[in-house]
């Protein structure tokens, strides 16, 4: 792995994020929005730390990749399940929590920070969600069963979805579905990962990414710039980047063709 960035900051940030551009108006409301989450967390001593490609973006380009449209934190279920009880309290009126109890059409099992001076349209299935702005995405991490993850009982929403074009009866069916996994398969899957004593820290149920980290790659946290703010970062950043992506430090082959999530993007002034 080469030591450091083969690539120019300024050139990069040139072509894909200048400054008054959507993307980088963009990059600004979520970054106010983890933030607001940070200071919120240690208020309540909640551990979080930055993940997947937004924790890439703090080692390699000390912000957001540039081509980067979305922005996520993870932490342990436990402590996610405390996040939820005292966001509601503490989140200022512009930014709104998303989960199955704030919107009953959303089905995702990825907790979100929604910016409501903003709208998004991401993709197909937000076109049922009651909040459509500005996300940043709070995953929730446990120790499970590989096998257990891999079962994919959430994916028959998405193909409900896709079949229904979000009607009412296809919604029905996805929210009982969704209730079920909730409140019934998940449960249940959790329980016996624990009994089984398993070690592989992996996203939670109903999240479609199946990396496996290891525990003490994570803590004890430590922090890292991220444009120009300390945010929290795990302890062995760099061993979970190499699992994650490889030679982290170097760019894609292909800069041409690098994805973006957002179709059409409005800000509410």
């Amino acid at each position: 792995m080469s030591d450091k960035p083969t690539f120019n900051q300024q050139e990069l940030r040139a072509r894909f994020n200048p400054e008054g551009s959507p993307l980088r108006r963009q990059q600004m409301v979520m970054l106010e929005m983890v933030k607001v989450l940070d200071s919120i967390c240690k208020k309540h001593n909640i551990p979080y730390f930055l993940y997947g490609g937004t924790l890439l973006g703090a080692f390699r380009h000390n912000g957001f990749i540039p081509w980067d449209d979305d922005l996520d934190v993870a932490m342990m279920r436990s402590d996610y399940k405390r996040l939820l009880k005292v966001l509601p309290d503490e989140l200022p009126e512009h930014i709104v929590l998303q989960t199955n109890d704030t919107d009953r059409n959303y089905f995702f099992f990825v907790g979100k920070l929604r910016d409501k001076r903003s709208f998004l349209d991401e993709d197909s299935f937000d076109m049922v969600f009651k909040e459509r702005g500005i996300f940043i995405d709070i995953f929730p991490l446990d120790k499970l069963l590989p096998w257990s993850q891999r079962l994919r009982l959430q994916s028959p929403a998405y193909n409900i979805f896709r079949k229904g074009d979000g009607s009412n009866g296809s919604m029905r069916k996805i929210r009982a579905l969704t209730w079920f996994n909730r409140h019934v398969s998940f449960p249940l899957l959790r329980f016996i990962s624990r009994c089984s004593g398993t070690q592989a820290l992996m996203c939670d149920y109903g999240i479609p990414f199946h990396n496996i980290y290891d525990l003490q790659d994570v803590f004890p946290l430590t922090t890292h710039d991220f444009e120009g703010v300390q945010l929290s970062v795990p302890g062995n950043s760099h061993h979970m980047l190499q699992t994650m992506y490889g030679d982290y430090t170097q760019l894609p082959d292909d800069l041409d063709n690098v994805y973006h999530h957002v179709e059409r993007l409005e800000f509410y002034d």
